[in-house]
């Protein structure tokens, strides 16, 4: 291969890992996402008292209860994330993430909520 085939393999290559190498680089990391998303409702310290609550009809989930959060499966987690409170049954308020966060980033998130909660789901 010569010189020429080899810097426009490269360029090319470069070009295509690109999304990735930059996604990798640049992604937020659960906790920066969840006090870009989630926090004017749900605080900063998750405790549900984000600055939105004063005109919200229906007070945002305390997602350091313990008690409350490890009866809510990751996958409910993940789906109130992914799809808003009403696919859980839960608040209209809440919206959709599927669209803004990745599979992986919800992921993450569901991760972060059990670091808030100190709490596991408990099937019982």
């Amino acid at each position: 291969m010569n010189k020429k085939s080899f810097l426009i393999l490269g360029a090319i290559t470069l070009w295509t890992l690109s999304p990735v190498l930059a996604g990798t680089s640049i992604a937020a990391s659960a906790k920066d996402n969840y006090r870009t998303y989630c926090a004017q409702c749900h605080g900063i310290a998750g405790n549900g008292r984000g600055i939105n609550i004063r005109d919200m009809s229906v007070q945002p989930r305390n997602h350091t209860d313990a008690e409350y959060m490890s009866q809510r499966s990751d996958d409910d987690l993940a789906k109130a994330d992914r799809e808003g409170g009403l696919a859980i049954d839960k608040s209209v308020l809440m919206p959709p993430w599927g669209d803004t966060l990745s599979p992986s980033e919800i992921k993450d998130m569901v991760q972060y909520l059990r670091t808030l909660c100190h709490c596991k789901y408990n099937s019982q």
